[in-house]
């Protein structure tokens, strides 16, 4: 039985695509006969205390020496006086979502003070795992990190096989397009630019729901609610939180467009859950976005540009045939994404080739 300790901060149920794709990992290695210890550094990543720093260090250093060791980026990257010593005891290989200066809504001191204390930190590691080519180019780009030691590990998804695209009903205030999108409500997400888009449309048939955690931002969170109250959408707009795995999958049959104005993302996981359920797709450029969404599957507009997101919004909403193509488009890219065992499997090859045994 290969044995490997699994870092993170915070709740490993959060409901962050970092967060699930970590869960997903651990699942699958487990079935496949790994021993998997977990050890979670509690809350307040990336900007810690001194107490949590300490707590980091008495949690990593008493733990068996020479076992493999993966962190997730979001806490290695503020650990850098911790990681070339965890170094000395551990094979450590971090776990990179994207890079967290990259992260929107910080300032220029909080940007310089996370790049460079991730670059130090990922001086120390054996080898690196990315969640897309765009992280990995990123990684090396800005961060120096030689793309030998880099192995990208995509997502995967629950593919949902369809034999024909979506059904593209009637349009009318009876019955309107029903608009989702799934994202954590944080500045990243681009919900700012969202709600101001709708706005010319109040006059045609659609709602929107709005899938994902209120409290990792107050301001936010605060903006989006304020928003949809200025622009007199209560009626249009539902904010529903954190759902369970059947509500989500009920919103994603019941829904005829995901949106997600995303101003960056290291690959997208709710955009590929999307485009597994035949959802036509609008989203931005940001990032490794167009990576994970095929023209054939979606419109792509430019991070941050709410008219060319207003005018996306309104040609799927108006153009029932249109939808229907995209939706077939969808479909053919679903085929091509890989499923969670392919991920499972291609960790557990990164795993072998960066600690042989």
């Amino acid at each position: 039985m290969k044995h490997l300790i699994f870092v993170y901060p915070g709740e490993l149920n959060s409901t962050s695509g970092g967060y699930a794709y970590d869960r997903r990992i651990i699942e699958g290695l487990e079935r496949h006969g790994w021993q998997i210890q977990l050890i979670s550094l509690g809350d307040g990543y990336p900007f810690i205390d001194s107490t949590q720093r300490e707590y980091a260090r008495s949690r990593l250093l008493n733990l068996a020496q020479g076992v493999p060791m993966v962190i997730d980026g979001l806490a290695l990257g503020v650990l850098p006086d911790l990681t070339p010593v965890i170094a000395n005891r551990h094979p450590l290989i971090a776990l990179i979502h994207h890079p967290l200066a990259f992260e929107f809504g910080l300032s220029d001191p909080e940007i310089k003070y996370l790049k460079q204390s991730e670059t130090k930190s990922l001086k120390h590691v054996l080898g690196v795992i990315a969640n897309s080519p765009a992280t990995a180019r990123d990684l090396n780009q800005h961060y120096g990190i030689h793309s030998e030691i880099v192995h990208v590990v995509l997502p995967g998804t629950d593919r949902i096989r369809r034999l024909e695209p979506r059904a593209q009903k009637s349009v009318d205030d009876f019955n309107p397009v029903n608009l989702l999108s799934v994202g954590s409500i944080i500045p990243r997400k681009g919900f700012h630019d969202l709600i101001p888009a709708l706005v010319p449309l109040i006059d045609l048939p659609w709602t929107l729901s709005i899938v994902g955690e209120t409290s990792r931002n107050v301001k936010a969170y605060e903006l989006l609610t304020s928003n949809i109250k200025d622009f007199h959408l209560e009626g249009r707009i539902n904010i529903l939180g954190v759902v369970t795995n059947e509500e989500l999958e009920h919103l994603y049959t019941k829904a005829d467009i995901f949106v997600l104005a995303s101003l960056f993302e290291g690959y997208g996981m709710a955009y590929a859950e999307a485009i597994a359920r035949g959802l036509p797709i609008i989203a931005t450029s940001g990032g490794a976005i167009p990576d994970t969404v095929p023209q054939e599957a979606g419109l792509i507009v430019p991070p941050g540009d709410i008219p060319a997101l207003t005018n996306a919004l309104k040609t799927l909403i108006l153009d029932q045939p249109y939808r229907a193509r995209l939706s077939s488009g969808a479909l053919e890219a679903a085929l091509l994404q890989p499923t969670w065992e392919d991920a499972i499997q291609n960790f557990v090859f990164a795993l072998n080739r960066l600690v042989p045994n």
